[in-house]
């Protein structure tokens, strides 16, 4: 949607603007996908919770602060994306969608995840970055298919030893958090095969060479005194990862060696279920 429209509907009455703007909704897509990103809406029209048949629903880049209970008709949505929103708490109705495999809740004002959330075992993907998270709620730790956990840009300190029992977990994004040192369980987690650490307050890192399935370590920008040491073949993003040694000691000083390697960063795109 142009600039100029969006303009247009934060001026017009929430009620008309979205009959004119969903006009073309009234009935089920063929593709079973609806993508209400960037309306400005303030409300989920409750018409579209009749599209029973209903697989991907995207209402990112709006106003929205709660949801109505006519969602949970929508027992066939696999993806919902609710990122860029208003909600302070996560709508106890999104836990009712049973075959949820993607969640999208990124960039809201989420302080807590309720246990209602053990309730999406199908989930395998949760973006749970940039909200107010000042710990990782231990609900998350009871979503046994989890593949992909995107926490960053929270208030994290530490992680619950209870993640350790998610053992299809392979992917964690911890970027710009307020971790002081790396976080234990994650030593104990042998099957992760992506950790992003970048951007924390991290300022010695332990070997991670035992973790076999590691592909990858992001943990630049820290205030490290090490580089983590890791298995034949596994890359680091960090300082002295790949090019240059690490600081060597010569008279109980030591010297530093910068890197101008850029971190990769989280995918961008909103992904599907495998």
């Amino acid at each position: 949607m142009g600039n100029s429209l969006k303009a247009i509907v934060a001026f017009v009455p929430s009620n008309k603007c979205q009959k004119y703007l969903l006009e073309d909704l009234e009935e089920m897509p063929v593709d079973k996908m609806v993508d209400l990103s960037g309306m400005q809406m303030r409300q989920l029209p409750v018409h579209i919770c009749s599209f029973r048949e209903l697989v991907k629903l995207y209402l990112s880049d709006n106003n929205l602060n709660h949801l109505p209970p006519e969602l949970e008709q929508l027992q066939n949505l696999q993806i919902l994306a609710l990122d860029f929103n208003n909600f302070k708490a996560l709508p106890l109705v999104v836990c009712t969608l049973k075959q949820l495999c993607i969640l999208y809740l990124g960039n809201n004002k989420l302080c807590s995840l309720p246990l209602e959330l053990r309730l999406l075992q199908n989930l395998k993907t949760l973006w749970i970055e940039s909200n107010c998270l000042q710990y990782l709620p231990e609900v998350v730790c009871e979503l046994s298919l989890l593949k992909t956990l995107h926490a960053g840009s929270n208030a994290l300190r530490t992680l619950p030893a209870q993640l350790q029992s998610l053992q299809e977990l392979r992917t964690i994004w911890l970027s710009g958090n307020l971790l002081a040192e790396f976080p234990p369980v994650l030593l104990d987690m042998p099957f992760l095969e992506v950790i992003d650490v970048d951007r924390n307050s991290i300022r010695f890192f332990p070997s991670l060479a035992h973790l076999p399935g590691l592909k990858l370590v992001i943990y630049d920008h820290n205030p490290c005194r090490n580089a983590p040491k890791v298995a034949k073949g596994v890359r680091r993003v960090g300082r002295w990862s790949e090019e240059t040694p690490e600081p060597r000691k010569r008279s109980g000083a030591v010297i530093e060696i910068t890197l101008d390697e850029k971190p990769l960063l989280p995918p961008a795109s909103k992904t599907e279920p495998e």
